[in-house]
């Protein structure tokens, strides 16, 4: 049987959600010879998915031969650009959009009001003026503010949302005022916000918190909120592995290995860490301390250059560790041509030391690195991460 237009753009969408770009370039190569190049459902579907593979370029390719697109279209490009970072990009191309005569909707405003918090585009934002802000777009702004680093425009917009809008706060409101709080290093006033909360204490503003607590270093507070979590919900696999790093971070090994005896004696099962990465059409996929890949011995050699070369420019942040996302990035460095950028997919959330240590790799040996995580996109270069350290 030969797949239709609905095959294709379901198949894509597989593709997108897993990360597999080599697999999503196969299946373009067949609709294409399939006739279906040319259909709108279908290269929405395409842009979509390079867009979340980290493909800006080939997403495009594939934007510039449509011979129209629609709001969907012109709205997940904006989006890409925003998830890359490229907030400047992502306003021209609103701009194009309403020469091209497409009406933006609702998603399209919560992308572009998002590429102004990421590069501070006030008077473009206040272009947000005529249409009415939901809770969504306020999420929106939130959460560029809490990355961005902008505790006063976020608390404003907060202040607007309650006293302006009449929109009641959400679970999602005040995590991503926890965060924003959080940090800024206004770590008491985050907490505060966590117990005051209309209802019981939730795990993901918990979360947000203990997140901005290892950035500012305060294991005391991230302690008492990881402890909280796990009285709220017992079979929460994040809140033992949370806690057992905090614990394993300040050398207390004892208190580190009561807690993985609790996690295990109720049956609470983590998620392993996963991170994939795309070389010579092949997807090659690491675990923590994998030691079954082929060239394992050539990675680890890589990781001792990588950390010699820190020390030789005495940079102290890099710590040779078998982390999945460090395995991914020492393979792709020595499987792909010198200068070329790297792109990897993680399934959970980058780790503190891993997201440091990236820093300082694409400073040493001159490389762009993409990663992907539970999260969002961090793109390094020359030491620098496109979050600034915001995550």
């Amino acid at each position: 049987m030969s797949p239709d237009k609905f095959t294709f753009v379901q198949v894509i969408k597989a593709c997108a959600g897993l990360g597999r770009l080599q697999d999503g370039r196969l299946v373009h190569k067949q609709l294409i010879q399939s006739g279906y190049k040319s259909d709108v459902f279908v290269c929405n579907s395409l842009v979509d998915m390079y867009v979340k593979c980290g493909s800006i370029e080939e997403a495009w390719t594939v934007f510039e031969k449509m011979p129209s697109g629609n709001v969907v279209t012109w709205t997940t490009m904006i989006l890409g650009h925003v998830q890359c970072r490229q907030g400047q990009k992502a306003l021209e191309l609103f701009e194009k959009m309403q020469q091209e005569g497409v009406q933006p909707d609702f998603v399209t405003f919560v992308g572009v009001l998002n590429a102004c918090a990421s590069i501070l585009a006030l008077e473009e934002g206040r272009c947000k003026e005529g249409v009415q802000p939901n809770d969504i777009t306020f999420i929106c702004l939130l959460s560029a503010c809490s990355h961005a680093g902008l505790v006063d425009e976020g608390m404003r917009f907060y202040a607007s949302m309650v006293t302006d809008y009449i929109i009641s706060p959400k679970l999602e409101h005040y995590t991503c005022i926890v965060d924003l709080l959080g940090c800024a290093g206004h770590l008491q006033e985050a907490e505060n916000i966590v117990m005051e909360m209309p209802w019981k204490p939730h795990v993901a503003p918990g979360m947000a918190l203990i997140g901005t607590c290892r950035i500012h270093g305060n294991v005391e507070m991230a302690k008492r909120i990881a402890k909280r979590i796990l009285e709220m919900e017992l079979e929460n696999a994040a809140g033992y592995v949370v806690l057992s790093n905090i614990y394993a971070a300040a050398g207390n090994r004892h208190l580190c290995e009561n807690v993985e005896r609790q996690r295990m004696a109720r049956g609470v099962k983590s998620q392993p860490a996963r991170t994939w990465i795309e070389v010579n059409n092949e997807v090659h996929t690491f675990v923590v301390d994998n030691q079954e890949h082929p060239v394992m011995i050539e990675i680890h050699a890589e990781l001792q250059d990588c950390q010699g070369l820190c020390m030789m420019q005495e940079e102290k942040a890099f710590h040779l560790c078998h982390h999945s996302e460090k395995l991914a990035i020492a393979f792709g460095l020595i499987n792909t041509a010198p200068g070329s950028p790297l792109r990897i997919r993680k399934n959970l959330q980058v780790c503190e030391d891993c997201h440091t240590s990236t820093k300082f790799i694409s400073k040493i040996v001159g490389r762009g690195i993409m990663v992907r995580d539970a999260n969002r996109f961090h793109h390094f270069e020359n030491g620098v991460c496109s979050c600034m350290d915001y995550w």
